[in-house]
């Protein structure tokens, strides 16, 4: 009986899904936690190692825009050619171009310098995923697990890499508080030894993307049937049609056939996620971190303490919001669903409005707690949705598409909460992106409420067979 409940137990967290996912599933998780470590330290130090190097808060504000624009050229290409070029290729190009950036952070001082390297290597603003890896990642999960199971997978892959960033925001905040307090390091060696750090954990995931098998690539359309010789009309009827269709160009036959209602569904979630982009541009983790730490004098310890609680808090929320999703699916007309995708990520927005609100810390504290409590509810629901409601073969273009528009939308974010900044006015970006934040979620309950997913629709048209077959068996005479 105990193990029954031990069963029931750890099928509710996911974990079997987990346990019984592929090797590569599991690398690519693995490779989601490497990647979110250096993110998460690269963030928590990178506002206050341009300020050191004398660099004004609207600069830095203007850097971490041109740098999500940068990664928006960089995501595009990138995801777009990835199943034709290879994915393990690509993946494996981008833990390269990590170690790179983590060089050149690590050895230049130069404003032009920095920037380059942080569009080519991805040092993300906001400590989440700018780069195309993500998309990758995701269409891959797709593709090695059965429908049944993606919640779960997507909910882990969500949940590893929040702890990943969680856990080098802790670790880099506390050894930069032992390398200046006991070792006698200035603040800029010490942020550069975390950046040297960013190049050697750029390395673990190049060695990472290596270990993946072939069956990470995309499934290979099938050709269409080849017309028998003999039986072709003798004057080779649309022969010359045919002719160009060979002479197109290379590049234009490694692009994905994109279906038209996917075509729909996509134009809608590039509006409500492009909303949502924006408003989180305005309160990237990067300036959520320097807003505490100018305000409230935070030392570089008690600030990677601070933000891994609160990560580690939206990390376990994940697993809340996959329960809910296997009960009540990611968006359908019941109320209790609208929950999974809606309900669950509307609080955090209130909560983030509220933030710069008190004077106190322990009140800053709170909300911002509370907010970590339901802000990635979302994540693993919206992406098992979007992989569900896509064609398998236009999933990795369809999500890069999906990222780089939410790139964009982000990027101008930064510098205007740089402007406010620089004139005391950190507030107002933060009650502008909790009311943005707030649009979308109710913009989102409004257009896929009633959405179903290709799986269900499949389903119901199963059904429906089925019940003319029934009917046609209990009466013979009927036709």
């Amino acid at each position: 009986m105990a193990t029954k409940y031990l069963v029931k137990v750890l099928e509710e967290l996911g974990l079997v899904s987990l346990y019984s996912s592929t090797i590569d599933t599991k690398l690519l998780c693995i490779q989601r936690f490497v990647r979110l470590f250096a993110y998460g330290a690269s963030t928590l130090i990178l506002v206050a190692y341009l300020s050191a190097l004398g660099i004004s808060e609207t600069k830095i504000g203007l850097f971490m825009t041109l740098t999500l624009v940068g990664d928006v050229c960089i995501s595009f290409l990138l995801t777009l050619f990835a199943d034709a070029l290879g994915r393990k290729a690509i993946l494996t190009l981008g833990a390269a171009l990590m170690v790179i950036a983590g060089t050149m952070f690590a050895l230049f001082g130069n404003y032009w310098i920095l920037l380059v390297a942080a569009i080519v290597g991805v040092i993300s603003p906001s400590g989440n995923e700018i780069g195309p890896f993500r998309a990758i990642e995701e269409s891959t999960l797709a593709q090695l697990t059965p429908a049944a199971n993606r919640g779960d997978i997507y909910a882990w892959y969500s949940l590893i890499g929040t702890a990943g960033s969680a856990c080098g925001m802790m670790i880099c905040g506390w050894l930069l508080n032992h390398m200046t307090k006991n070792l006698g390091y200035d603040e800029v060696a010490a942020y550069r030894t975390v950046f040297w750090g960013y190049a050697v954990v750029g390395i673990i995931k190049f060695c990472l993307a290596l270990a993946l098998s072939k069956a990470c690539e995309a499934e290979k359309k099938q050709a269409p049937p080849v017309a028998d010789p003999e039986t072709a009309p003798l004057l080779g009827d649309g022969a010359e049609d045919e002719e160009p269709k060979k002479k197109q160009s290379r590049l234009l036959a490694l692009l994905p056939e994109i279906s038209k209602e996917s075509r729909i569904i996509v134009v809608n979630l590039c509006i409500l996620f492009a909303l949502d982009a924006f408003a989180s541009g305005l309160a990237p983790l990067s300036w959520v971190i320097w807003f505490f730490k100018k305000k409230f004098d935070l030392k570089d310890g008690m600030l990677g303490s601070l933000f891994f609680t609160t990560s580690i808090i939206a990390a376990a929320s994940m697993l809340v919001a996959s329960s809910i999703a296997k009960r009540f699916g990611n968006i359908k007309v019941r109320t209790a669903s609208r929950c999974t995708m809606v309900f669950t990520h509307l609080p955090s927005a209130i909560f983030l409005a509220l933030i710069p609100i008190p004077n106190s810390l322990p009140f800053a504290t709170l909300f911002i707690v509370l907010r970590s409590c339901t802000q990635s509810m979302d994540v693993a629901p919206r992406s098992a949705f979007l992989a569900a409601v896509v064609l398998p073969h236009e999933r990795t273009a369809i999500m890069g598409a999906i990222n780089v528009v939410k790139t964009s939308a982000q990027s101008l974010g930064p510098t205007i909460t740089g402007i406010l900044a620089n004139h005391n006015l950190f507030w107002v970006a933060f009650v502008t992106a909790g009311s943005l934040k707030a649009t979308y979620d109710l913009g989102m309950l409004a257009v896929f409420a009633g959405h179903k997913t290709r799986e269900e629709r499949d389903e119901e048209q199963r059904q429906v067979e089925e019940d003319e077959l029934l009917r046609e068996s209990e009466d013979p005479n009927e036709r």
